[in-house]
């Protein structure tokens, strides 16, 4: 069974950095839509960064400029480095890994694995 567990959320002032993590178990991110998606309360998950399968990566117009997304195949690891935050970009943060080769890598449906989150509070 396929788990992915975030870390490295956390609480930091405006302008900040934090560098999330996910590890995958019997799961390697290699030739499958792999992402970073958040949901703030209220409202819906919406997608952050993607990388596809053919390793191009992409962004929320929200974050681009201001965020990376990366993987490291031999660790089984997914990264996301988020600089200059804000308060809207405070959301639980979830690392998803789709099970289906395709070439549409955003929107939740393409996902069938989840992380349970991680929580990025930022403070003005």
């Amino acid at each position: 069974q396929v788990q992915l567990v975030e870390s490295g959320g956390g609480s930091v002032q405006a302008g900040g950095s934090v560098r999330l993590s996910c590890e995958a178990s019997t799961f390697t991110f290699i030739n499958y839509c792999v992402a970073w998606f958040r949901q703030s309360p209220g409202k819906e998950r919406e997608g952050v960064a993607v990388i596809g399968t053919d390793s191009t990566t992409s962004y929320a117009d929200s974050v681009k400029g201001r965020f990376t997304i990366s993987k490291d195949p031999v660790k089984n690891r997914l990264y996301l480095q988020m600089n200059n935050l804000t308060p809207e970009d405070t959301a639980m943060y979830y690392c998803a890994a789709a099970s289906e080769a395709t070439t549409q890598c955003w929107g939740t449906a393409v996902y069938n694995y989840w992380g349970r989150g991680t929580q990025v509070t930022v403070s003005s």
